[in-house]
C-alpha cells in the first residue's frame, strides 16, 4: 500500500513539472511577456509618481565591440590526462582565428562564414595520434548570457572499412582513418547566433495602463521606446505630456515612467513590457498605482499675503507586494498542493482499511465468546432448577410421619463422637 501510493505520488509530481517547463517554453518561444515583479504604490494627488523599471539586459551600446561578443572556442581533452584541457582554437564574429599549438598551423581552422551559416565545424587534416580524444565546442554570447556546449570523440583506426560515425548515448563518435582529413561536426543556425540586424532594430520598451475593471486584452498602449531612438506616443495631448521615459533609457537601462500632476483618474494598473527580440528577452514588471487625496500645505510659516506654488513632491516608493507571478511559479506550487492531498487521502484510505479489518476480526472473536458464554449459563440454570425442585421437595414435608421428622432432625445434628473404651478405661486406671 505504501509503496503504491508514493509511486502514485512521484509520477503526478512529475507530470505536474513536466507541463510546467513545456508551458514556460512555449510561452517564452511565442514571445508572450512573463511576469517578474508585481509593486503596489500609492501617491497623493497633484504630486509626482515615478513607476521603476530597470534592466540591465536591456542597455544597448555602440561602442564598435558588439560583433566581438559572439565567440566559439574549441577544446580539447586528450586521453589519459585527468582535468586537463588544451585549448585548440577560438572565433570572434567579427575576427580571424586563433591557434594555441603552433603544430596545428595550417592543418587545423574552421569556416570563415561561421557565424554567417551556423556552421562552426572543425575541420582537422592529417589526422594523427595527438588529435585522439574528446573536442568540446563552445559558444559565447556574453551581450545575451548564452552559453551552448557540445563535446564530440575522435578515434583512430587503420582501417577504411571502419571509418563511421555514430551516436554512444552522450555525445556523437567520430571514427576517422588515420592520415585522412575529418570534420567534427558543431552546427548551430539560432538567429541569436547567425542573424547580421542591428540590435537597436530588435530591442523594444512599451507602457499600457489598465483602468479598474479593465482586462489586459483592452489595455490602452501609453507610449513606446526603441534602442534606435523611435519614440511613439499615443492618446491624447495632455496625456502624453504628463507620462515620459528618460531619452537615455537604453543606454542605463532604466525605463521608468514619470507620471507628473497626478488625479484620481490616472491610478490603475500599468504594465512595463521589456522585450529583447535578438536575445529571446520577454519581461513584464506591473504596477498598481492608488491616488490618494492631497497632501495639507502648512502655511504657519508663510505670510498671508504670499501665495506660493505647490511643491512637486515626487511619490514615496513604497513596495508592499513583490511576488513572482508567471505560469511556471503558480503551477509548480498548485502541483505541490494536490500531491499533498493525494498522499493524505491515500493514507486516511489505508487507514480506513486497515481499521475495518481489525474491527471484522474483533466481531468474529465476540460472537465465539458469546455462544461459549450462553453454553455454560444455560448448564448453570439446569442445575439450580434441580436444586431448587429438591429444596422444595424437603420444604412441602408436613412432618405428619415421626420416624420422618426424627430423620429429619437426625440429619441435622452433628456426627457423633467415637470413643474408644479401652482406651478410657487405660486412662483411669493411670489416674
Amino acid at each position: 500500500m505504501e509503496s503504491a501510493s508514493s509511486a502514485l505520488l512521484v509520477l503526478f509530481v512529475s507530470l505536474l513539472q513536466v507541463r510546467t517547463a513545456l508551458l514556460f517554453t512555449a510561452a517564452q518561444a511565442n514571445g508572450e511577456s512573463v511576469v517578474v515583479a508585481v509593486y503596489n504604490m500609492t501617491a497623493p494627488a497633484g504630486s509626482k509618481a515615478v513607476l521603476q523599471c530597470q534592466s540591465q539586459r536591456m542597455v544597448w551600446t555602440q561602442d564598435g565591440l558588439s560583433d566581438r561578443q559572439r565567440v566559439v572556442h574549441w577544446d580539447l581533452y586528450p586521453p589519459g590526462r585527468d582535468y586537463k584541457v588544451e585549448r585548440v582554437c577560438d572565433m570572434f564574429s567579427a575576427g580571424d582565428q586563433r591557434l594555441y599549438n603552433s603544430n596545428n598551423q595550417g592543418r587545423v581552422s574552421m569556416l570563415p562564414s561561421a557565424f554567417t551559416e551556423g556552421n562552426f565545424s572543425l575541420i582537422i587534416r592529417d589526422v594523427g595520434p595527438g588529435d585522439k580524444g574528446i573536442y568540446s565546442c563552445n559558444l559565447h554570447h556574453h551581450y545575451c548570457h548564452l552559453y551552448e556546449s557540445t563535446k564530440i570523440q575522435l578515434n583512430l583506426t587503420k582501417s577504411a572499412r571502419k571509418d563511421r560515425r555514430f551516436w554512444d548515448g552522450e555525445k556523437v563518435v567520430v571514427v576517422a582513418l588515420a592520415g585522412s582529413t575529418v570534420a567534427l561536426p558543431c552546427v548551430n543556425r539560432r538567429a541569436v547566433w547567425t542573424e547580421q540586424h542591428s540590435e537597436g532594430e530588435q530591442q523594444v520598451v512599451h507602457w499600457d495602463r489598465q483602468g479598474p475593471g479593465v482586462g489586459q486584452d483592452r489595455a490602452d498602449r501609453l507610449v513606446d521606446l526603441y534602442a534606435s531612438g523611435e519614440r511613439r506616443g499615443y492618446g491624447p495631448l495632455f496625456i502624453r505630456q504628463k507620462m515620459n521615459i528618460s531619452e537615455a533609457a537604453f543606454s542605463r537601462g532604466d525605463f521608468s515612467l514619470s507620471i507628473s500632476d497626478l488625479q484620481p483618474p490616472d491610478q490603475g494598473l500599468y504594465s512595463c513590457h521589456l522585450h529583447h527580440h535578438y536575445c529571446g528577452l520577454h519581461e513584464r514588471r506591473l504596477f498598481h498605482l492608488s491616488v490618494t487625496p492631497p497632501l495639507k500645505q502648512n502655511r504657519s510659516g508663510a505670510s498671508a499675503g504670499t501665495r506660493r506654488d505647490p511643491p512637486v513632491v515626487e511619490s514615496p516608493r513604497v513596495i508592499n507586494v513583490i511576488l513572482p507571478e508567471h505560469r511556471a511559479h503558480f503551477l509548480q506550487q498548485l502541483g505541490y498542493i494536490l500531491a499533498t492531498l493525494l498522499f493524505l487521502a491515500l493514507v486516511v484510505m489505508a487507514i480506513v482499511l486497515l481499521t475495518r479489518r481489525h474491527r471484522k476480526r474483533g466481531l468474529e472473536y465476540n460472537m465465539r465468546k458469546s455462544e461459549a458464554r450462553q453454553v455454560c449459563s444455560n448448564d448453570f440454570v439446569m442445575d439450580s432448577t434441580e436444586l431448587k425442585a429438591c429444596n422444595n421437595e424437603e420444604i412441602r414435608l408436613d412432618y405428619k410421619n415421626n420416624i420422618l421428622k426424627e430423620r429429619t432432625e437426625l440429619s441435622k445434628l452433628p456426627p457423633p463422637k467415637v470413643i474408644d473404651l479401652d482406651k478410657e478405661v487405660e486412662k483411669v486406671s493411670w489416674k
